[in-house]
């Protein structure tokens, strides 16, 4: 495991300068969750902001790994993700947040279960890459940042990337087959 934030330059949340105010989640079928989210300037007081307030939303929301801008209401292309204890985390770096980000190499494809907090109800087997290669932009600096990761980071990054694109798991489920009820509630 590792937590030094390798690919990030020592990126954390503190480099914000802001608290970030919790903001709240949204619900399918919310439009905003299927709506592709524009391109960013990862240096606009605004995004700044935005990335704040995520990684504030993200740290009171029991069991959360990751939350994109759409899931509070902004279509836009910026996410937080934190695999930080999670039991099925191996690699992870942080609380972290990208702006702009986009899949450059995605092997090893496996199906896992998917829960969201914008589809609270259910669940969903999903296959996804279980090694990723992913490039985006830190907020605040706009360094281009480039991660490689694999396991259960991999798949939390490809569910953000997916809401910034407009995409719940639900739309990639093999069919209804593979949709549950939620048991547990954290």
């Amino acid at each position: 495991m590792t937590a030094d934030y390798a690919g990030l330059g020592g990126w954390t949340p503190e480099a914000l300068g802001l608290p970030g105010e919790v903001r709240p989640v949204v619900s399918a079928p919310d439009p905003v969750l299927s709506r592709p989210g524009p391109e960013v300037d990862p240096k606009s007081d605004e995004v700044v902001r935005l990335a704040a307030d995520l990684v504030a939303t993200m740290r009171v929301s029991p069991g959360c790994v990751g939350l994109a801008a759409p899931q509070v209401g902004v279509s836009a292309q910026v996410f937080a993700v934190d695999v930080t204890g999670h039991p099925k985390a191996v690699t992870v770096h942080g609380i972290f947040v990208l702006c702009n980000a986009r899949v450059v190499e995605a092997t090893r494809w496996k199906a896992g279960r998917e829960g969201c907090m914008s589809v609270p109800d259910l669940t969903g087997d999903v296959k996804r890459a279980s090694r990723l290669v992913v490039e985006g932009m830190l907020p605040g600096t706009g360094e281009p940042v480039r991660l490689v990761t694999d396991g259960f980071e991999a798949r939390a990054l490809q569910h953000e990337i997916d809401h910034c694109a407009g995409l719940l798991f639900l739309d990639r489920v093999a069919g209804a087959h593979a949709v549950y009820q939620r048991k547990v509630y954290l």
